[in-house]
């Protein structure tokens, strides 16, 4: 999992004269003017500092806290109105309150979120998802390569910590050898279980393991105009109401087309997102390059085995 800089002031990637609270997941809107720390004040000559010298070291203080202030005031004022070039240029304020900054490297503008907070982006893959009602980005998950998850957890029936009611996993297929995206979702659908409701990275059992399974559905799909494959199981667990598990597989539409796997993690009971979420996040993946691309349940596509 790749660590992430700590909350504080980085350079703004959009405008360098100024610098933007990273808080630690995303970019927010405040910015202000770079601050320098200040210097110890200097001893008079006779190696100590008198009054005389305390009082002209609060003066300097004093007036290059005006200048600083005043440097932020006039630079906010040019930032919130410039020319409108920048979609961002007006978006908050150029000064906050200062907080210390930590000596890391400036996080990457790859990580920061996508405009519309009812989407997510995986960018290896090139697709964005909806954000379904209920739904929430990753925020504390130890699953790698998780897109989305229903809010809030739970104590898990079993073994383990906590759990959720939802995951959906997006992640590229490795090995897939020409394979067709119904080969690699039939081959990838028992692991998908496995991991959701057997055992878990650290090899709990958060469901006491799996006693059954069966299949619920499978067929072809259009995921961003493009002819995929998906296989659901429904679960039966040892413990807890159980659940269900989607293997999506299609070909990425960025560079070298390679299979994308979507895995879908739903519990089942009252508790549970609905199955209908399920179609609705894949009739919502669209592809990063082109936002107006086809694709879902029920478009027409080509054949995908």
């Amino acid at each position: 999992m790749s660590m992430t800089p700590p909350p504080g002031w980085y350079p703004d990637p959009h405008a360098p004269h100024l610098e933007r609270w990273w808080d630690g997941t995303a970019w927010t809107e405040h910015r202000r003017a770079p601050q320098a720390p200040a210097g110890p004040v200097p001893p008079s000559p006779g190696g100590t500092a008198d009054a005389g010298g305390t009082g002209r070291a609060r003066a300097v203080a004093l007036t290059t806290a005006a200048a600083v202030l005043v440097a932020a005031v006039v630079t906010g004022a040019v930032f919130l109105g410039g020319d409108g070039g920048d979609p961002e240029a007006g978006a908050g304020p150029a000064a906050t309150t200062a907080a210390p900054a930590p000596q890391t490297p400036s996080p990457s503008t790859s990580e920061s979120p996508t405009a519309d907070p009812g989407v997510v982006e995986d960018q290896l893959n090139g697709i964005t998802f909806p954000l379904p009602d209920g739904w929430v980005p990753p925020e504390h998950v130890a699953e790698d390569d998780v897109v989305m998850t229903t809010e809030g957890t739970y104590d898990c029936p079993g073994e383990g910590t906590v759990c959720r009611h939802g995951l959906v996993i997006s992640r590229t297929v490795t090995g897939g050898d020409g394979k067709s995206p119904r080969l690699l979702a039939e081959e990838d659908i028992p692991d998908a279980a496995d991991e959701a409701f057997d055992r878990d990275p650290v090899g709990d059992r958060p469901y006491g393991g799996i006693e059954s399974h069966e299949v619920v559905k499978s067929g072809q799909v259009a995921v961003a105009g493009r002819a995929g494959y998906f296989v659901r199981w429904r679960v039966t667990t040892a413990e807890g109401p159980g659940g269900y598990v989607q293997s999506l597989v299609f070909p990425s539409s960025v560079g070298t087309e390679s299979p994308v796997v979507v895995r879908y993690v739903f519990d089942a009971g009252e508790d549970g997102p609905p199955l209908a979420d399920m179609d609705r996040i894949t009739e919502g993946i669209r592809s990063v390059t082109d936002a107006a691309s086809g694709g879902g349940v029920g478009s027409s596509i080509g054949p995908a085995s």
